[in-house]
């Protein structure tokens, strides 16, 4: 059986811990504590070092998820949690386009600290507010071979769409 390890990362309230909750198939080990600054005004309680699921994809398949901290003082985790790492989730909540720069600025340092094969996640697409894929595409400067997918973090079905993509692209890239 091979074990693959796929990082989730995104701005504070992405979206991240749930997308893991989502469809992990044990119980997330996660590290969320209560909030003591700005982060606060957004939610009670956010990641401080990773959260981890884990899903068997098929018999010889299985995907062990690490999500990261959104918050910039918890961004020394990003290169621990990304050492081994086969694939990223970029994940970003279409509805706040004021995290769009930190997006970019979490897009720069995976891509510029690893050649990782990564897609976008545009979640909250259940919300009236939230930009198309294409939209974000054009917010996010994303040239058009990335993949920018539609998403709801709490919606198994549409997490486990992301995270099909992703394995398609890791894929596409391992027969260049």
């Amino acid at each position: 059986m091979q074990t693959v390890k796929m990082v989730i990362s995104g701005a504070v309230n992405a979206g991240k811990t749930e997308f893991i909750r989502s469809i992990s198939e044990i119980e997330v080990v996660s590290t969320e504590r209560r909030a003591t600054d700005d982060t606060r005004m957004i939610k009670k309680e956010t990641t401080v070092a990773m959260d981890f699921g884990r899903i068997a994809i098929g018999p010889d398949l299985v995907l062990h998820l690490f999500g990261t901290p959104g918050q910039k003082r918890f961004d020394f985790m990003w290169e621990i949690l990304s050492e081994g790492m086969l694939g990223l989730v970029i994940l970003v909540d279409s509805t706040r386009p004021e995290t769009f720069r930190e997006t970019n600025r979490i897009i720069d340092f995976f891509i510029s600290y690893r050649d990782t094969a990564y897609v976008i996640a545009a979640n909250k697409q259940d919300r009236p507010n939230a930009w198309s894929p294409e939209e974000l595409r054009l917010a996010l400067r994303q040239p058009p071979h990335i993949k920018v997918l539609p998403c709801v973090a709490s919606d198994r079905e549409s997490v486990k769409n992301v995270l099909l993509e992703l394995l398609y692209v890791i894929q596409e890239r391992s027969e260049e």
